[in-house]
């Protein structure tokens, strides 16, 4: 297999390092390169939030006319709205660009075990708030939230008492004081919601570079997306309702509200663009998404619609401000499309004894992935439009050609599924001939991802506690296989001591800890990890007859599904070269067609109206993205081709190779292993106390000094039970050190 790139300033191992002592000079090249780079990040993060917050101030207001008075002359191109996409949409570009160079430069920068001491990543893991709407709040997301209301206060109030100065400076009737007030400040809710809005459309990015820069998965992103939204509509709603409580005090409300202007704001197309946005806000409420999934889910994708019909109402330089934030999107959800476009082999599809459908896909060997991945799943037969996240439950050290998840059965897409599987299953057991004529085509599955950390965070901590609910296993069987795996074959791996606390409602539940590549731990393992499994059965309260047998069932017989092809590599998260040429090429490619568009289009012909340049705008964003950025898609797909051809497989053969080398090790394995059910204790009729757990697995570690990484999955309950007790624990003074870290999906 073609071996991937070396990155341009490598210092990884002891070799390396070694050799950079000898030498002296080379070791301080990569540690000063990287603190430029991050030093540059930080410069333009920070000076462009500093604008952006003291924006409605006089000084940068005067500041910032000057200096569009200057670049606005007839000799610029670009004029106003390339001042505009500058001073708000380029520094996110800017960091973007550095963001590439620093990940392609320094691969694989993990967090060191000194970094779990410092205040930086403390903030990031422990929580403030636990109780509340927001859930589980660490310190960093709620200095964060506290930034976001300071400037939302600070600016309508600096925006309210400027507009009131300014009218009672002019001699104007009463009626006519309200009327333009109320105008003002809808003006006002409008500007203050598209710098939110700029902030709106990076989290939901999947692959984006910002996120994989500073380590926050697409899980915890999708919750800033959620506050952000809520957020943005309230002040896009005000901005609407004080436009129409102004247009109605003037008698024209109707006449106001149909109004397209050429010149000006178009009032219709604002209109739309608010109801498209209030669709989506009712319907993504947490009581309507969770009973309507569906409606939430097609009604979200009126996102095309509240983007097209905003650019339209505001004209080219309004839209410039948060231009930069949808170009991102725009760049990563491009990519997913290509992605998802291919078929992909399902190599097992099987139910578990406890109802739990399980998945295996083929995906090629260079595809990368750490055990806190997570992939979106298409089911061709049952939804062209639905996309579901499933955590992946095997590890990377399980094959280099194959991924699995497991999917508990919830709803009706889940229960769908299931079905068509079984109905499989029970052709099979008939009559072989006719299964092999029917299994073909039953399922056909397309993948998004994976996604997930940059840094394994898993295996970083020397005492990791894991705690799950049910399906909430999944992820963190994973992490159990790739513990063992790293141990068996001496490679770098961190955590000695590991607790699972495992809650359940039925003790069927219990046979997905099966799903465990390395069903077995010999005794070299044991010696070097200590491996405790607690599992709480919570709706019984004795063990079952068969209880003994439970550990020892089998998922019925699979189906197989050639249909396709292994996982594609198409993925922001992918090849850090690929991606960032497809980011350089498409941006380059949109400046060009702005700059032809404005000489060839826009001047020769004259166009002078505000939502035509702004659609012309939108429109060279999409073709630098969709013809140069495509090439690059296109190239890289050929790429990935060429590299999946210097190691070719049969999935036939690799699946029968994979059960006889399963079957075999079973069979020959050391006397002395031991088997996970064996490490497992079973409680029924009760739940963790999660304060008694934590202070004796503290105390098993080494007391005070240990550091302790707790990672959950399950029901928002039980993360804000975990988190309450991280917080505890941290607060006690003499206490172990507990970074808290939560995993939502698979509920």
């Amino acid at each position: 297999m073609t071996q991937e790139r070396e990155p341009l300033l490598k210092q990884n191992g002891a070799a390396g390092n070694a050799a950079a002592g000898a030498k002296g000079s080379p070791a301080v090249l990569p540690s000063l390169a990287r603190s430029v780079l991050k030093f540059l990040m930080w410069a333009v993060f920070l000076t462009w939030a500093a604008g952006i917050f003291f924006y409605p101030t006089a000084p940068v207001q005067t500041a910032f006319r000057k200096w569009a008075d200057i670049t606005s002359t007839e000799g610029l191109i670009a004029g106003l709205t390339g001042t505009v996409f500058l001073f708000f949409s380029g520094p996110i570009l800017l960091i973007a660009a550095l963001a590439y160079v620093y990940i392609f430069a320094f691969p694989g920068d993990h967090v060191q075990k000194k970094k779990l001491r410092s205040l930086s990543f403390r903030l990031w893991t422990f929580p403030v708030l636990v109780d509340g709407p927001l859930g589980v709040v660490s310190a960093v997301e709620f200095i964060g939230i506290v930034l976001f209301v300071v400037y939302i206060v600070f600016s309508m109030t600096y925006y309210v008492v400027d507009s009131v100065s300014f009218i009672s400076k002019a001699h104007l009737p009463p009626t006519t004081r309200s009327e333009l007030l109320l105008a003002l400040i809808g003006l006002r809710f409008g500007s203050v919601g598209l710098f939110c809005m700029i902030f709106l459309f990076l989290p939901v990015s999947r692959g984006s570079v910002l996120l994989r820069l500073i380590d926050i998965p697409f899980e915890h992103a999708t919750r800033y997306h959620v506050w952000l939204g809520h957020l943005t509509m309230a002040l896009f709603t005000l901005h609407g309702l004080c436009y129409v409580i102004s247009y109605s005090l003037l008698g024209r409300l109707i006449e106001e509200l149909t109004q397209w202007k050429e010149v000006g704001i178009a009032n219709l197309a604002g209109v739309i663009s608010l109801m498209a946005g209030l669709l989506m806000w009712v319907t993504s409420l947490h009581p309507v998404r969770k009973r309507f999934f569906e409606l939430f889910f097609y009604t979200h994708q009126l996102y095309v619609v509240f983007v097209v019909f905003l650019v339209l109402h505001v004209g080219d330089f309004v839209f410039s401000i948060s231009a930069g934030a949808v170009f991102l999107f725009m760049l990563d959800r491009y990519l997913r499309f290509w992605q998802s476009r291919a078929k992909v082999d399902i190599v097992s599809a099987a139910c578990r004894p406890c109802g739990t459908v399980e998945l295996v896909f083929s995906k090629p060997p260079s595809l990368r992935y750490n055990a806190l991945s997570f992939i979106f799943v298409q089911v061709r037969e049952l939804s062209f439009l639905q996309w579901h996240p499933f955590s992946v439950s095997s590890s990377p050290m399980d094959g280099r050609y194959h991924m699995s998840i497991l999917i508990k059965v919830l709803g009706t897409w889940t229960d769908t599924l299931k079905r068509i599987i079984t109905d499989v299953q029970e052709q099979k057991s008939r009559s072989d001939s006719e299964s092999d004529q029917s299994q073909t085509g039953r399922i056909t599955a397309s993948i998004e991802g994976p996604y997930g950390h940059e840094s394994p965070y898993h295996l970083m901590y020397e005492n990791l506690i894991l705690v799950a609910g049910g399906i909430g296993i999944s992820p963190f069987l994973a992490i159990l296989s790739d513990i063992i795996h790293r141990v068996e074959q001496g490679m770098p791996c961190a955590p000695r001591n590991v607790l699972v606390l495992w809650s359940v409602k039925k003790t069927s539940e219990l046979s997905l800890l099966l799903a465990v590549d390395a069903q077995s731990i010999s005794s070299s393992v044991c010696d070097k990890l200590h491996l405790d499994i607690q599992a709480f059965v919570t709706q019984e309260t004795d063990p079952p007859l068969e209880d003994g047998i439970v550990g020892d069932d089998q998922k019925a017989p699979g189906i197989f599904v050639k249909n396709g092809a292994a996982m594609s590599g198409l993925v922001g998260t992918g090849d850090n070269f690929w991606a960032a040429m497809y980011f350089a090429v498409s941006t380059l490619g949109s400046v060009l067609a702005f700059v032809l568009v404005q000489l060839y289009y826009v001047k020769r012909f004259n166009v002078y109206a505000w939502w035509h340049l702004g659609l012309l705008l939108l429109l060279c964003m999409a073709a630098g993205i969709v013809l140069p950025g495509g090439l690059v898609v296109l190239l890289w797909h050929l790429s990935e081709k060429r590299r999946m051809q210097d190691d070719r497989w049969d999935v036939d053969a690799r699946a029968t190779a994979d059960a006889e080398q399963t079957t075999n090790a079973a069979g020959g394995a050391d006397a002395s292993a031991a088997s996970l059910a064996a490490l497992r204790t079973t409680r029924y009729g009760c739940r963790p106390k999660f304060h008694a757990e934590f202070a004796a697995f503290a105390e098993r570690g080494g007391g005070a000094a240990v550091d302790i990484g707790v990672l959950v999955c399950g029901p928002s309950g039980l993360q804000a039970s975990v988190a309450r007790e991280c917080r505890s624990q941290n607060l006690r003074r003499g206490g172990a050190v507990f970074h808290f870290n939560s995993h939502s999906f698979d509920l």
